[in-house]
């Protein structure tokens, strides 16, 4: 493994550590703060529209800018963020921090740092090893986001705004390792906009909007505040449930990459996905909160098998000049569908503690899944075409 890449799994792994314990916080910051459902839920979507937009933006010019200094830029921003949200008060300033910052309501990367950090991985590999590397890249983030999500239980004897504190720090952490990224990197190949591949690659990003709408419904922020409205759960049972869910997803990747390599990459996305998503659908209908982790668990050991899987995929059915901005471009349509939905989400919730975000979130993942198979399952990258 080459510099470039120990150094952007290094920065993943800082940033899903702080993902980990501020998706699972922040229904908490914000409840304690008077905001009720929808209020968060309109917090959580703020977030997502930005990362949108941000991702959006850098479509536009990453085929002329280097990642670096992008990458640098947003590392300063996420260290604003943590410190504006520690200090601010009421719904509306709220809801400016969290449009214009990177707080992720996900225990998943949603932000704009995600395609740069994918296009710098496909360059940085054979095509061989792509898959394997963006599994590790998957299983440092989820493996981090799940400590973070267990360190959330000390917020029962610290004051919360001080996590948020913690996260401001982590992006000068993140700041200091993309700073060491060697600059001849990140030139080796001219990044061109799309071109040939255009087509294929904005078929691919409405169809990974349908999946990213269902997966808003059940962001970790408002599927924690579910189960603390449905079960009651205090704040350390529940990072005790989101880090074996983190820690079962994360060891799903290297099964994935494995998985892939014998049955192909799209076969390995909807496969793995259509179970998962069963599962996400009937925990409504647990009877009981050990009922509904244990399918929450089960739901976890394969739902992000798609991801490694995903973003190997996407990179290898275009050119490499465009892996920039197809990673860009099916990036904004799934984070601006992501972005809509906890606001429904919210709803949903403060009309009913039943679980109704679950069910539809697991409907349309399915109804995704069976439109990937019909549509790609017959475009193969090059490894496979072998």
């Amino acid at each position: 493994m080459d510099a470039t890449a120990r150094l952007v799994l290094a920065a993943r792994g800082v940033r899903g550590f702080g993902d980990g314990f501020v998706s699972l916080l922040l229904p908490v910051y914000l409840t304690q703060r008077g905001l009720g459902p929808t209020e968060v839920g309109a917090i959580a979507t703020a977030t997502l529209l930005g990362s949108a937009a941000a991702t959006l933006a850098i479509g536009f010019v990453t085929h002329r800018l280097q990642p670096r200094p992008l990458l640098l830029a947003g590392a300063v921003l996420m260290s604003l963020t943590g410190v504006g949200v520690a200090i601010a008060t009421g719904f509306w300033p709220l809801l400016v921090v969290a449009a214009v910052g990177t707080i992720n309501p996900s225990s998943g990367d949603v932000s704009f740092f995600l395609p740069l950090e994918q296009a710098l991985l496909a360059g940085a590999t054979e095509p061989r090893q792509r898959t394997r590397l963006f599994a590790r890249f998957s299983l440092v983030g989820a493996l981090a986001a799940a400590a973070g999500a267990l360190f959330a239980g000390l917020a029962e004897h610290v004051r919360v705004d001080a996590f948020f504190l913690l996260y401001g720090l982590l992006g000068l952490v993140v700041f200091a390792l993309y700073r060491r990224l060697p600059v001849v990197a990140v030139e080796e190949r001219p990044r061109t906009p799309l071109g040939p591949s255009r087509r294929r690659v904005l078929t691919l990003a409405a169809l990974f909007s349908v999946d990213s709408f269902g997966g808003g419904l059940v962001v970790q922020s408002l599927l924690a505040l579910w189960l603390f409205e449905r079960f009651d759960l205090s704040i350390a049972l529940a990072g005790s449930i989101f880090f074996w869910t983190g820690v079962l997803t994360a060891f799903s990747y290297p099964v994935a990459a494995w998985l892939a390599a014998r049955i192909g990459l799209v076969e390995t996305m909807v496969f793995t996905h259509l179970p998962a998503n069963l599962f996400l659908v009937l925990t409504p209908f647990a009877p009981n909160l050990a009922a509904a982790i244990g399918l929450l668990m089960a739901r976890a050991a394969l739902s992000s098998m798609d991801v490694p899987a995903r973003t190997s995929y996407v990179m290898a059915v275009v050119t490499p000049p465009e892996r920039a901005a197809a990673a860009s471009v099916t990036a904004v349509p799934r984070s601006l569908a992501s972005a809509l939905a906890p606001l429904v989400a919210g709803k949903l919730l403060a009309a009913s503690s039943f679980g109704w975000p679950l069910v539809a979130a697991g409907g349309l993942k399915i109804v995704y899944d069976l439109l990937l198979l019909v549509m790609f399952r017959a475009v193969r990258p090059p490894e496979e075409a072998d």
